[in-house]
């Protein structure tokens, strides 16, 4: 009988010596995904003997067969003969077939994020840590990267959980194996394996307590975050806006410090004691109604650019929560070697990366937009930039809770900031990792009954989303604004809404 298998994302599988040569043959399960893929495809670049397999077939698994990498589509456990090396995602579970082969054929299992931290070695490396804005702030920093221009940051590496919005509706890949020497990939704190990595530089946008089920409580949240810092051998950039991430600053060491940039919406006297660290004043934020643009000055001081300098942005992307992903991304193509003009100029091209603030369609002057907002504090970010983009539009919200876990540590939290629009429903929860017989008394009305409804506003519980998104669609009136939110597959329900609106306005020239 097969013994139980644990997999634990946190714990490091490779010494500090260890490279890429040592690997041996490497087999990754799920290939296909966006974070597997061009690790994948990196390593087959540095001459590792590479295949994998997946579900199904995809873009990702032809590009990579094309390259010369076997991929076979279905997980079996006849996928992992001869590999010394087995590697897999949080998405795997324990009893996969492949996991429980490559136990019994005595392969090394590594997670993702051991390779990551193995292909950091001898680049420069940025990662991307918080609660919040890990993915828009990392497709922010490569988009910048990518329009350099510049010899020394050409073509650079990247692994982002997400894709990014292109031009005229395209989607560009979340992943790029690039021919140069910068790399800048997530760090992903959810289940501690950010532990793992030593890059040159570090962002944390925000450590406000998430992921409670991993780590118990706020204390133990922030102690791995004050840990992660420590790990950065050239700077750590950190945003300070959240009590959160302010305690981290003052709890680093004091060599840590040193290297450390705080940057922040409020001034140095309102930040209070940085522990030695530089300061960066994110000042003159506003964005005028309807103009479909954030505006903003970063402050930078000459131990940062040379100069002091006050920085013009005009970023594309709505909410003051994005003005500061910009300052945290524009700074660290700078400390790169970026001319800071440059990189302004390249964030205020960026469109977004998929499911931020993304907009679906607009039928009958009925706009839809998708947000992956899945924490409180991103969901009243989104609707208070939201508020200001569209400052006459009623706001209507079809939210999916993602996790039993996160719905009830935080359900007030969410309650209040669902209130921040006009009309809201919310779905049966994603589960995710957890089950719903662990949480028996978690759903719906877990958040809604909590909610106060001042005025004309509403909330209510619909189990069934497909039933909720055209309850939705049909109350939307002209120039209203329905937005699907949350981080599991209520994105689906986005062609839906459009679907319903199209046939409600049927023969309306306004659909777009």
């Amino acid at each position: 009988m097969q013994e139980n298998i644990v997999l634990d994302p946190a714990a490091a599988q490779f010494g500090d010596a260890q490279t890429v040569n040592d690997l041996g043959t490497v087999h990754f399960i799920g290939i296909g995904g966006a974070g597997m893929s061009v690790l994948a495809e990196m390593l087959h670049e540095q001459g590792v003997d590479v295949n994998g397999s997946d579900r199904e077939a995809s873009a990702k698994t032809k590009r990579l067969e094309a390259l010369g990498i076997p991929v076979q589509i279905g997980q079996q456990a006849s996928n992992v003969d001869g590999a010394d090396v087995v590697v897999y995602s949080s998405a795997i579970k324990p009893n996969n077939p492949e996991i429980v082969a490559a136990v019994r054929n005595g392969a090394q299992l590594v997670h993702r994020s051991d390779i990551l931290a193995l292909l950091m070695n001898g680049r420069r490396a940025v990662t991307v840590a918080g609660a919040h804005g890990k993915t828009t702030t990392s497709s922010l920093l490569a988009h910048i990267l990518l329009h350099a221009g510049e010899d020394a940051l050409a073509d650079p590496s990247y692994a982002i959980g997400g894709s990014i919005q292109g031009p005229d509706g395209t989607s560009l890949d979340g992943g790029h194996a690039g021919a140069g020497d910068v790399l800048v990939a997530e760090a992903d704190e959810s289940d501690g394996s950010f532990a793992k990595y030593h890059p040159d530089i570090e962002i944390i946008t925000n450590a406000e307590a998430d992921h409670l089920d991993h780590y118990g409580n706020a204390e133990n949240y922030h102690a791995a975050f004050v840990n992660h810092a420590s790990h950065a051998k050239r700077a750590v950039i950190i945003c300070v806006d959240d009590d959160g991430a302010l305690a981290v600053v003052r709890a680093l060491d004091p060599q840590t410090a040193q290297k450390t940039i705080a940057y922040s919406t409020r001034s140095r006297e309102e930040v209070g004691d940085l522990n030695g660290a530089t300061f960066v004043h994110i000042a003159s934020e506003h964005e005028s109604a309807n103009s479909g643009t954030e505006d903003f000055v970063i402050d930078i001081p000459a131990a940062i650019a040379g100069e002091d300098l006050a920085l013009p942005v005009e970023l594309k992307i709505p909410g003051l929560h994005n003005a500061r992903n910009a300052t945290a991304a524009i700074l660290a193509a700078i400390l790169l070697g970026m001319n800071p003009q440059r990189a302004a100029q390249a964030a205020g091209t960026f469109l977004g990366a998929n499911r931020r603030f993304q907009i679906r369609g607009t039928v009958g002057n009925v706009t839809v937009v998708d947000d992956y907002a899945h924490h409180p504090t991103e969901i009243a970010a989104l609707l208070t930039a939201a508020r200001r983009r569209y400052p006459q539009s009623k706001l209507h919200v079809l939210f999916q809770p993602h996790l039993f876990s996160r719905t009830q540590f935080f359900a007030q939290q969410f309650a209040d900031a669902l209130m921040l629009a006009d009309d809201v429903i919310v779905t049966g929860i994603f589960p995710a990792r957890e089950k719903q017989a662990d949480f028996p008394q978690v759903n719906p009305h877990t958040i809604v009954d909590l909610a106060h409804a001042d005025g004309d506003k509403q909330i209510q519980a619909v189990e069934d989303m497909n039933t909720a998104a055209q309850m939705l669609a049909m109350r939307a009136q002209s120039g209203d604004v329905i937005f699907t939110v949350g981080a599991g597959d209520i994105t689906k329900m986005g062609p839906v809404i459009v679907h319903v609106l199209t046939a409600h306005y049927a023969g309306d020239d306004q659909q777009q």
